[in-house]
């Protein structure tokens, strides 16, 4: 039975500017040209980790979207865990009516397209995080707000204070029909509560790969560095955390690598463990 190994990406496989390293490259091509399975467990889209890794051989399925999504790279969309519209649009108004504050959405269109939409009144995190995907065409300005039939991600944007107490609302109102995670951004001065169907997480969708894949838990690998591997990281036979990191990370790893992700620390070792490439 052939291992699988799967890699986190920003902060991960990805170097600090978002880039893949030419030894990341070299090396990752290398182990699958010679049948090496690797694929990656990603917050991101199809469509940022297409564009992200244009230059790498994907051949197996990937989990997306924290675990919302897998999919192969050509977009066939093998498993989706998604919110529909009416418990999405319950969660949107208990944020709102408390605060005022409507979210940023991820959904699918009617052709299975992926949609970010926008309130027209947005905070300045907001605001912020939009600029940053200038020229989109995945982004709508979606006027009346509402959920997406099929939502993928809700994703508030906002103070590390105002973001807790929307988390501990949602958790009280809705319970167990949802998963939340909370964390700071690494790019903007900012926090992200991410709020996902209730098995849209990195750990259920590995579990759905393993068996996809016909691999068994004690033959999966995965690579991580936050808090959005934590659950990655519980339901993978082999854990290994980069250099850079969390701590409750390296707590609960296997192996920390003696190297960071700017150093191409996943790549290093796979080309020494693995492929000698």
């Amino acid at each position: 039975m052939a291992h699988l190994y799967l890699s986190d990406l920003d902060f991960t496989l990805l170097r600090s500017d978002q880039t893949v390293g030419a030894l990341t490259q070299k090396v990752w091509n290398g182990c699958v040209a010679r049948g090496v399975r690797l694929s990656i467990a990603t917050a991101r889209s199809h469509t940022g980790v297409s564009k992200l890794l244009r230059g790498l051989i994907l051949r197996e399925p990937m989990i997306l979207l924290d675990g919302v999504m897998i999919a192969l790279a050509d977009g066939e969309i093998l498993h989706l865990s998604a919110i529909d519209k009416a418990l999405g649009d319950e969660i949107l108004a208990a944020v709102y009516d408390v605060s005022g504050v409507y979210p940023l959405l991820v959904g699918l269109d009617g052709a299975d397209k992926e949609r970010f939409a926008y309130p027209k009144e947005k905070t300045p995190c907001q605001q912020r995080l939009i600029q940053t995907f200038h020229n989109d065409r995945r982004l709508l300005d979606h006027e009346p707000f509402g959920a997406f039939r099929r939502n993928l991600k809700i994703v508030y944007v906002d103070s590390r204070e105002r973001t807790a107490e929307w988390e501990a609302l949602l958790k009280e109102r809705f319970g167990s029909l949802i998963e939340i995670k909370r964390n700071p951004d690494p790019y903007i001065d900012c926090w992200f509560m991410t709020v996902l169907h209730k098995e849209g997480d990195k750990a259920h969708a590995l579990a759905r790969l393993e068996a996809m894949a016909g691999v068994s838990r004690a033959d999966t690998t995965v690579f991580g560095d936050s808090h959005n591997d934590l659950g990655l990281f519980r339901m993978a036979g082999r854990k290994i955390a980069v250099a850079n990191a969390i701590e409750e990370l390296k707590a609960v790893a296997d192996l920390v690598l003696p190297w960071s992700n700017d150093e191409e620390g996943v790549a290093r070792f796979l080309q020494q463990e693995v492929c000698d490439a």
